[in-house]
């Protein structure tokens, strides 16, 4: 890649980090939908099952006093309970409530529904390559760091 091509990339993904922050509907009235930390880790938590947070420590690679605030929060809210974990070890474990579930649902409803609006006129083709071209990027960047988000086969909502 060379320099003009980095520079590129780094302001299109930094565009693509806003527009993802600024989605969808917040008007009064409505829904502010989850929080980034939230929607990462109910969907990491709903991808992978119960986690602790070494656990969490690992995947993400954050601090774990960021994941204890992160995940205390979605306790607050209903969104995760804590679970003994199975192997009989001290640790509890987070997993997704009902209420954590339907609010990632109505959150990936939400985004997938703004994507239907911005990429109507794309042909099936353009989409595919684009969603591919995507999952290479985010696969390599997982291999570089060690940190692999678990997926199953295609996704569906």
């Amino acid at each position: 890649m060379d320099a003009q091509q980095a520079q590129r990339m780094e302001r299109e993904l930094l565009i693509l980090m806003r527009h993802m922050t600024m989605a969808g509907p917040r008007g009064p009235g409505k829904h502010a939908g989850l929080d980034r930390s939230a929607y990462v880790l109910l969907s990491r938590l709903e991808a992978q099952g119960p986690m602790s947070i070494p656990d969490l420590v690992e995947a993400f690679g954050l601090a774990s006093s960021t994941l204890n605030r992160q995940t205390t929060a979605l306790l607050k809210n209903g969104l995760v309970e804590r679970t003994v974990d199975p192997s009989g070890s001290i640790v509890h474990k987070f997993r997704v409530t009902e209420e954590g579930l339907s609010r990632l649902k109505a959150e990936r409803d939400r985004t997938a529904s703004g994507l239907d609006v911005t990429l109507s006129d794309w042909t099936p083709e353009r989409l595919e390559r684009f969603i591919d071209d995507l999952e290479r990027f985010n696969t390599d960047i997982e291999r570089m760091t060690g940190r692999p988000w678990p997926r199953t086969g295609r996704a569906t909502h």
